[in-house]
C-alpha cells in the first residue's frame, strides 16, 4: 500500500514515516499543501495523512480540491481540534476519516489500513492461497504451517501478489505500491526481491512469472 504523508511537523512527519515504513507501507512525505497537490497529480496513493493546518495551502483546500479531482486516494484528516464542528467540516469537504492529535500510532495504522481496503476490492483480513497465509495485521508468513520470516518489501511484495488473486501484477505496478517516489525506474530490485521470496517460501515454487506481463502466484 501507498501512502503520503503531508504533515509540517517534520519530526512528526519523519517518525509517521518510518513508522509505517516498519510496517511495510511505501511512503512519501511532504510538508505542504501546494506539495500534497503536486504529488498527487504524478503519482498513485491508496491513502493521505493529510495535516489540516498546512503552509502555503490549507488542508481544507488539499482536501476539497482532492475530492473533487476524483482522484482514488482515501483522505485521513489530522488535527489538533477534537470538537464535533470540526470534524464535520473536514468529512464535508471530502475527507474519509478523521483522527485528532496527539494520536496512538497504532490506531493510525489501523485507520490507515482500513481505509486501504476501500480503495481496492474487499480482501479478507488473512490472505491465502496455494498453501501460503499471509496475515497484514501481525504481519506474519506460512507457507504449508511453516513460519516464513521475511524482510517488510518481501513481505509486502507478496501481499500485493496474493491480493491480486491469481492475477499476474507487473514489475511496474509492484515498483508503484511497494517503493516510494525515490526508487530508480530502472532498477531490478524488483527481480531481486521475488528471487529472495522464492528462495524463503520454498519447493514447490509457487511465484511464477509471467513473460512480459509480471508475476503471480498459482
Amino acid at each position: 500500500m501507498r501512502v503520503l504523508v503531508v504533515e509540517d511537523e517534520e519530526l512528526l512527519a519523519d517518525a509517521i514515516a518510518e513508522g509505517l515504513r516498519q510496517e511495510a507501507f511505501a511512503v512519501d512525505v511532504v510538508h505542504d499543501g501546494e506539495a500534497a497537490l503536486e504529488r498527487l497529480a504524478v503519482n498513485e496513493y491508496d491513502v493521505m495523512v493529510l495535516d489540516r493546518d498546512l503552509p502555503r495551502l490549507h488542508g481544507d483546500e488539499v482536501c476539497r480540491r482532492t475530492a473533487a479531482s476524483g482522484a482514488d486516494v482515501r483522505m485521513l484528516m489530522l488535527t489538533v481540534s477534537t470538537t464535533v464542528a470540526e470534524r464535520v467540516t473536514g468529512l464535508s469537504l471530502g475527507a474519509d476519516d478523521y483522527l485528532a492529535k496527539p494520536f496512538a500510532f497504532a490506531e493510525l495504522v489501523a485507520r490507515i489500513r482500513a481505509l486501504g481496503r476501500r480503495v481496492r476490492p474487499a480482501a479478507p483480513p488473512v490472505l491465502e492461497r496455494a498453501g501460503i497465509r499471509l496475515d497484514p495485521h501481525l504481519r506474519e508468513t506460512y507457507r504449508d504451517g511453516r513460519y516464513v520470516p521475511l524482510s517488510r518489501k518481501e513481505f509486502a511484495v507478496l501481499e500485493e501478489l496474493l491480493r491480486a488473486q491469481g492475477g499476474p501484477v507487473s514489475a511496474e505496478d509492484l515498483l508503484e505500491r511497494v517503493w516510494d517516489e525515490n526508487i530508480d525506474p530502472f532498477t531490478t530490485i524488483v527481480r531481486v526481491t521475488i528471487r529472495g521470496l522464492r528462495r524463503k517460501l520454498g519447493e514447490p515454487g509457487v511465484v511464477e512469472t509471467v513473460t512480459g506481463v509480471g508475476y503471480r502466484i498459482r
